[in-house]
């Protein structure tokens, strides 16, 4: 695998330069593989509130020891026993800005082993198959951790020195929005920077020489609700003297399928309109199959929710459903709340691009890789939305797959060496050079 740096650059420094050449395929590939590896399948934490968390206490403590290693003083905050956040902080030597530069280090449950056919039933073996490394975590996010400690590597071995601080935030939890991790620096700690960046999956991959690593300059919203129909029980056998609340959930989950949210959008890069995504479903009990269900629940996603849409305005819209569905059939009962234990997350506002840190990567990008990048709105969760609310401009920046398969997940190797000489170049524009 080519390590991209004879693609034809644009002007760089000679110290710039440097950072460059330091930064390998190989290294990268061997410390994926690693970070893949730590710790699971303990880190694996379920979206569900209802489900136990993981533990990332493995993994942390692998990235905190690796941090120390590059000479970063380390720091480890937990609000939940056995779930430590990472915090490496390289202090310059001026008045320079503070720049986070953040991953998590929770992952998706892996889910059946036996569908993994890419890495031998084992979810949790680094695979590499042609141009993609496979396995839970290489793009979602162990792929894009490696490119953050390697770009801090790349600029601690060149001897670069900055006016300004970087604080290497890796957080527990974000697999849940965040409440263990970024929430709780944020908001019970008052960790605060001038500016930040997430290394989560933002690469996208039309074809062998048509690829690229988007910036998301802002990120939509989500919630988790409750819908519920009730009906009345009869039996199995005349199913006409009853009310059966499977067939009602059925409508409304039809009628919420092309629901239309009020709420206008302003104008933004891409992105999806909101829209629902059904997750589970149930009705009925043991030992009454022969019965017709009074109840059925289902728990439903509310994704791509944009600016100005709050969950009030969520449930206004959703109720309205069901209110017509109620009005054009007398038997429809339904209600909707919020997912117990669940959190409400607002979209975040654009970060214009001749701001930073959009302007810094955006010149490291044509540096590196010869043209521009794309900027778009990211329609999923990651931290970024936390330090964003905080007040702090916050973008996602990371050659992971935005959009990675759930099972046989992979990561497109080719980014991963552009993607970190990227972010080395432009860590070191925003925290500027000391003399």
């Amino acid at each position: 695998m080519n390590d991209m740096t004879n693609i034809k650059q644009l002007t760089m420094s000679d110290l710039e330069q440097k950072i460059v050449n330091a930064i390998h395929y190989e290294d990268w590939l061997a410390l994926t593989s690693d970070l893949v590896t730590t710790g699971q399948p303990d880190s694996e934490n379920p979206l569900d509130p209802d489900l136990p968390s993981g533990s990332e206490e493995k993994i942390a403590l692998c990235v905190a020891a690796k941090l120390r290693a590059l000479g970063l003083d380390v720091e480890l905050h937990e609000k939940v026993p056995g779930r430590p956040n990472v915090i490496g902080t390289w202090v310059g030597k001026g008045d320079g800005p503070t720049l986070i530069l953040n991953d998590h280090l929770d992952v998706y449950p892996a889910g059946d082993p036996s569908a993994w056919h890419m890495t031998n039933g084992n979810p949790y073996n680094p695979t590499v198959s042609g141009d993609k490394l496979y396995s839970r975590g290489t793009s979602d996010t162990r792929g894009n951790l490696a490119c953050t400690l390697l770009a801090v590597k790349a600029l601690r071995d060149s001897g670069a020195q900055f006016k300004g601080t970087l604080k290497c935030i890796y957080t527990v939890d974000e697999e849940k929005h965040g409440p263990n991790g970024a929430m709780y620096l944020l908001d019970e700690l008052g960790i605060r920077a001038d500016y930040e960046i997430t290394a989560e999956p933002s690469g996208w991959t039309r074809g062998p020489n048509d690829w690229g690593i988007g910036i998301a300059v802002a990120h939509s919203g989500n919630c988790i609700l409750e819908i519920k129909t009730e009906g009345t029980k009869s039996h199995l056998w005349r199913p006409d003297t009853g009310i059966n609340a499977i067939t009602k959930m059925s409508k409304l989950l039809a009628a919420l399928e092309s629901i239309q949210f009020k709420h206008q959008a302003p104008t933004y890069y891409g992105g999806t309109m909101p829209m629902i995504c059904p997750t589970r479903i149930a009705a009925g009990v043991p030992r009454e199959m022969q019965f017709t269900p009074a109840e059925c629940k289902a728990v439903i996603a509310v994704v791509g929710i944009v600016p100005g849409m709050t969950l009030d305005s969520v449930m206004v819209d959703i109720q309205s459903v069901i209110d017509r569905l109620a009005k054009e059939d007398p038997s429809f009962t339904a209600s909707v709340r919020q997912f117990p234990n669940s959190l409400f997350v607002p979209a975040t506002e654009e970060v214009p691009e001749k701001s930073e840190p959009v302007a810094a990567l955006t010149d490291a990008y044509q540096k590196i890789l010869g043209e521009a990048p794309v900027y778009y709105r990211k329609n999923a969760y990651c931290d970024t939305i936390r330090f964003s609310h905080a007040g702090i401009p916050s973008v996602t920046f990371g050659p992971g797959e935005d959009g990675w398969p759930p099972v046989n997940e992979y990561i497109h190797t080719p980014k991963a060496v552009p993607a970190t000489q990227i972010l080395a170049i432009a860590m070191l524009r925003i925290l500027g050079e000391a003399e």
